[in-house]
């Protein structure tokens, strides 16, 4: 039973939407304590919710089109009552006093909200280890890490603690975990999705989404959050798909005419293994009727240090209401290495006598790599290739800064972009997940949609 289906039983009666949240809270109260994936869980209100919800549906009322999906929600977006910490100690007793847009979305169409996921402080991170609260472990791969920095989300899906999960996006950071942890995770096109109520890493790259554990959960998550928000001003006004209906046109035969774009330079800076698994499953593609073409993008090695420099000028930027006057802590002292590291090296940039050394050169290359990138989308309908280059390293492993960025060099594009894209399962190499990577043109997240159904509905 997929997302979609289980959502039309709960609302038929066939199951309720009580008993599913026990189900879910008899699993997070065995695993949670091992794999650390929520970091806090208000059992209480997700029950006076689900019972809400299971009378309202008993007594022939209207319901939403979430009711009764249970969800985690990382712990940067807002949520009322609920602590945002963003898994920094600058923050560990700051209580939501509002709703982020997103959550107000998912609450108005009967979401359960049941708890706040694990995560890499402040989102400054790629395997959710710097988390305050401990690190995540990889359900999948357990003693590895999960990926980050939405880790404990995907860990969530992947140990069946919830039917949905909320992520944010800056670099990868819902990619690359849906990879590593063998579940679906989603980054919209910049803008199409509001970002208030979310704690910013970097303004102008983040992007909130979700992850399920099947196509139809993102379809159905995405029906929910995507659209205008008039009070964010990165929102897009535009005519939004109905991304649930895409899934009843067919969708094993939604690749058949499609033109598929393969870029061979992912490929080059992606371990072998792992390429093996991607070439199947475009292998795959094409014989689903795609004409598959090779691509050659020559910008890949300015991707990461445009990336990381902005990011660590916007971060520094964000991080300077964390000064323990209004809330919190003043994060310089109570915050771990790398969020020092990247407020260290945003104030060195943004400094006076480096203006426009660095900063404005970055935004110059982010132009020059989002028109390359649009240029070849002009030509396909989505590209395919390895959502991350390298498999999630063990639980504990020193890496040096530049090894942990490596894990972003092929989710960042999109974020510089500002283009949608995703992550799904592709297969293992060794028992640890791959994950394949589609991205489209800026608003084309509806060809996403499809494409993860049918390569879903070939799997």
């Amino acid at each position: 039973m997929n997302l979609l289906e289980k959502s039309k039983a709960i609302k038929n009666q066939e199951i309720t939407a009580l008993d599913s949240l026990e189900k879910f809270n008899q699993i997070i109260a065995k695993k949670n304590s091992n794999i650390n994936a929520f970091v806090e869980i208000n059992h209480e209100k997700a029950v006076e919710k689900a019972n809400e919800i299971d009378m309202r549906i008993k007594n022939g009322e209207k319901v939403g089109k979430l009711a009764g999906m249970v969800i985690g929600i990382k712990s940067n977006i807002n949520v009322e009552d609920f602590t945002i910490s963003a898994a920094s100690r600058t923050l560990e007793n700051y209580l939501g006093s509002y709703d982020a847009t997103v959550i107000a979305r998912i609450k108005q169409e009967d979401g359960i909200i049941v708890g706040m996921t694990n995560m890499d402080e402040f989102a400054a991170g790629s395997s959710t280890e710097t988390s305050f609260h401990g690190p995540t472990d990889n359900p999948a791969a357990p003693g590895h890490i999960p990926g980050g920095s939405s880790g404990g989300s995907a860990a969530a899906i992947a140990a069946k603690m919830c039917d949905l999960a909320l992520g944010s996006d800056t670099g990868g950071s819902i990619r690359n975990p849906a990879s590593h942890c063998g579940v679906m995770g989603f980054k919209p096109t910049y803008g199409a999705v509001s970002r208030q109520g979310l704690l910013d890493l970097s303004m102008s790259l983040d992007q909130i989404g979700p992850f399920a554990a099947d196509t139809s959960g993102i379809a159905m998550m995405l029906d929910t959050i995507v659209g205008n928000d008039p009070k964010e001003c990165t929102s897009i006004d535009w005519k939004v798909p109905n991304f649930s209906a895409l899934l009843d046109e067919n969708p094993e035969e939604a690749l058949n005419g499609m033109k598929v774009g393969m870029v061979k330079q992912f490929q080059e800076v992606t371990d072998d293994h792992i390429v093996d698994i991607i070439e199947e499953s475009i292998d795959k593609i094409g014989e689903m009727g795609a004409e598959v073409v090779e691509l050659s993008f020559d910008y890949i090695d300015l991707c990461l240090p445009t990336y990381y420099l902005i990011n660590y000028v916007e971060f520094f930027s964000a991080t300077r209401k964390y000064d323990g006057r209004k809330y919190g802590h003043q994060i310089e002292e109570v915050c771990g290495d790398e969020v020092l590291r990247r407020i260290h090296m945003g104030s060195y940039i943004s400094q006076q006598e480096f203006s426009g050394k660095y900063y404005k050169k970055a935004l110059q290359a982010r132009s020059l790599i989002r028109k390359e990138i649009t240029k070849l989308l002009n030509g396909v309908d989505i590209i395919a290739g390895p959502t991350v280059p390298k498999l999630p390293h063990k639980l504990g492993d020193t890496l040096e800064p530049m090894e942990m960025y490596a894990y972003d060099v092929l989710t960042v594009i999109a974020n510089l972009a500002g283009i949608p894209a995703s992550s799904m399962k592709a297969g293992e190499v060794k028992g640890i997940p791959v994950g394949l990577q589609f991205q489209a043109k800026p608003l084309d997240d509806a060809k996403i949609v499809k494409a993860m159904a049918a390569f879903e509905k070939s799997s």
